[in-house]
């Protein structure tokens, strides 16, 4: 009798796959210049505005968005591999910035946000930076409390000089001039509104030599 014996190799064991490296998010970068909250008057050899930060952690590149707080126009430069730039901006505009880093991740971080002013040739008086909503946040639905909305809003002027502020606000766009309070120097203010109402509002800044005017913003109060 003729015993047949099959002879198998043994299974192969699979090529084990390699653990997907962990790429940290990373870090905040701390801006340097322009600084916050002043007139910039020197621009660099080539007559543009020189921008600065300090590297932040698990970082390989920057893009850098820059504001133009009359407008709200926004000029982004991306895929910076240095700690620092140059950029050709039009004078006696007020602007902001701020730099996000990146690196191969998904993820991203953003740095605070600082303003300053570009001054004009012979500009002696700067205009005050357009002023910035603290409540309601744009958008928001709003609760009354003790049937008053309050208003709040922070401002800056160049000069460190005292602002006074004029409070727009209507239901249809927020440009029908209608002041709601005139030259005070709160950035505060109570309202008794209508209920279920879309409002928009913008708020005027002065220095008593010039003045400057935020974007309109809006919320919707409750029900």
């Amino acid at each position: 009798m003729l015993f047949m014996v099959a002879c198998s190799k043994d299974n192969p064991e699979p090529t084990p796959t390699p653990p997907t490296p962990t790429i940290n998010a990373p870090g905040k970068a701390t801006l340097k210049s322009p600084a916050n909250n002043q007139a910039c008057e020197e621009l660099n050899s080539a007559g543009q505005v020189s921008f600065s930060w300090e590297a932040s952690s698990d970082t390989k590149r920057y893009d850098l968005t820059i504001t133009n707080l009359n407008t709200q126009g926004v000029s982004n430069q991306n895929n910076i591999t240095a700690t620092s730039t140059a950029v050709s901006l039009a004078k006696g505009v007020p602007y902001s910035w701020n730099v996000t880093s990146r690196n191969d991740g998904s993820q991203s971080s953003t740095s605070t946000t600082w303003q300053f002013y570009l001054a004009g040739d012979g500009e002696v008086n700067y205009a005050p930076f357009p002023a910035t909503v603290i409540s309601p946040i744009p958008g928001n639905v709003i609760e009354p409390t003790n049937d008053l909305i309050t208003l709040s809003w922070s401002g800056v002027d160049p000069d460190q000089e005292p602002l006074t502020y004029t409070i727009e606000l209507d239901t249809i766009d927020g440009l029908q001039g209608i002041a709601v309070i005139e030259n005070t120097a709160d950035t505060s203010m109570q309202l008794s509104l209508e209920a279920d109402t879309i409002y928009y509002w913008r708020i005027i800044s002065s220095d008593g030599t010039n003045s400057s005017t935020s974007i309109v913003y809006s919320f919707k109060t409750a029900q």
